[in-house]
């Protein structure tokens, strides 16, 4: 007679991560935004592809049936909500997407609750700040080779690149700023705390002060740039074209409105 063996029960692992997501916040009159989103997309092409967002609805706090015909329109421009925010809803229809309670955004206070955020920053839904960013506490960092080419922190909380970053790459540093001795590719992205330097050509996106640095800035030695941003004020390359286009500029905010002006 033979006995099979116990199958060994194998137990269910369950790991919590944190990435980068970008919010979208409709406001009213909703044609007007959408007019504005399909700007960006239009100076941005495959912008959103591949890239969580999460709808930030409790401004301006639509009915089901209008959240719905949102979402389809949303994806019909290839942006994939993957998560709702609207205060006093823990639920919405089966079709829709999850709705995102106790959602936290990561800023140089730490990671703050919704009111704690808007007690932090103010007045500064004006026209022009499409994008929030929230960055994950680790960050996330990608290099092309190892050796003397990984990225390094220094102590002052700066993080040094001396590779290229090549299409598709996205740095991200949530803790300082970040300097590119090599060329940023077209399609690549930098997101920083701080401000961003790239001492080669810079043609993908440059994000710098994320975390609400309004006194971060960006530099390079010849911006060929898809776009480049501080603190969520953002300019594009059409409207940088024939202006900087090509010349080794600086970006920084002045008062409420970006300003990129080239460098001698």
């Amino acid at each position: 007679m033979t006995f099979a063996a116990p199958l060994e029960a194998k137990s269910i692992r369950f790991r919590a991560r944190s990435f980068v997501a970008f919010t979208l916040t409709p406001e009213a009159p909703l044609d007007v935004w959408l007019e504005g989103l399909d700007h960006w997309i239009g100076n941005s092409p495959g912008y959103f592809a591949g890239r969580p967002v999460v709808l930030d609805l409790n401004t301006l706090k639509p009915d089901v049936a209008a959240i719905e015909s949102l979402v389809d329109v949303l994806g019909h421009r290839g942006i994939r909500v993957y998560a709702i925010e609207l205060d006093g809803h823990t639920a919405l229809e089966p079709n829709l997407p999850p709705v995102l309670v106790g959602a936290k955004e990561a800023t140089t206070d730490g990671l703050l609750p919704r009111k704690a955020r808007e007690d932090v920053s103010g007045e500064d839904k004006a026209e022009g700040r499409a994008l929030e960013v929230g960055l994950d506490k680790g960050g996330k960092v990608d290099a092309s080779k190892a050796g003397d080419s990984e990225p390094q922190v220094e102590a002052s909380g700066t993080l040094m690149i001396k590779a290229p970053i090549r299409s598709g790459q996205a740095i991200v540093h949530p803790h300082g700023d970040v300097i590119v001795l090599g060329s940023v590719a077209s399609g690549s992205e930098i997101i920083a705390a701080g401000s961003i330097h790239v001492y080669g050509t810079l043609r993908g996106r440059a994000s710098a002060g994320a975390l609400g640095n309004r006194g971060a800035r960006i530099f390079c030695r010849k911006n060929e740039a898809e776009l480049l941003a501080v603190d969520g004020w953002y300019v594009t390359a059409e409207e940088m074209e024939g202006v900087s286009r090509g010349k080794p500029v600086q970006a920084f905010l002045d008062g409420d409105a970006l300003r990129v002006s080239t460098l001698s």
